[in-house]
């Protein structure tokens, strides 16, 4: 026999050993994993919250110190009260003079009112608020599989990809 046909020989026989004793290795280890069926990415929300502050400017109404408007009241009456004598002669003046005091009198308080409310100032006042940032996180993964010809369900920490390692027939979840 030639060298070149023994060389090719020898390697055709390790080849052909190692195929077999892969296969046989394969047939006795039983099957690699589970066979997984579908994998679900599961996501929790994670809300922060932070202040939100901004300045406003705000108007508002100084404090009178007369909060009845007694003087508004008084000047009036006592002018509506002149007025009405003018106008009213005899009997008439008296009642006159009383008509245009009360009439007088309410005038002078409603236009002080008005005057105290237009009586405003303008301040800058820090207005604040919870706001609230929201984020996505990885929550781990549902994974259904298939054993022994039945459907089961694990949450595992990865994505297990096409199959689930096995050992002693039981999976692998921590892998």
């Amino acid at each position: 026999m030639n060298r070149s046909m023994m060389m090719g020989s020898i390697l055709g026989a390790i080849a052909v050993s190692a195929g077999g004793a892969f296969a046989g290795y394969r047939m006795m280890g039983g099957p690699a994993g589970a066979e997984v069926v579908s994998v679900k990415a599961l996501t929790r929300t994670i809300r922060t919250p932070r202040q939100e502050c901004h300045d406003e400017q705000v108007t508002r109404v100084k404090q009178a110190r007369d909060t009845r408007q007694l003087a508004g009241t008084g000047i009036g009456a006592v002018i509506g009260g002149l007025l009405g004598n003018r106008i009213g002669g005899g009997n008439g003046k008296v009642l006159a003079t009383v008509a245009g005091a009360a009439a007088g009198g309410y005038a002078g308080n409603r236009i002080e009112q008005r005057v105290q409310q237009g009586n405003t100032y303008t301040t800058t006042e820090r207005r604040c608020m919870t706001a609230y940032d929201i984020r996505e996180v990885p929550a781990g993964y549902d994974v259904v599989y298939l054993l022994n010809g039945k459907r089961h369900h694990v949450h595992l920490a990865h994505d297990p990809g096409k199959r689930i390692p096995l050992h002693d027939g039981k999976v692998l979840a921590s892998t």
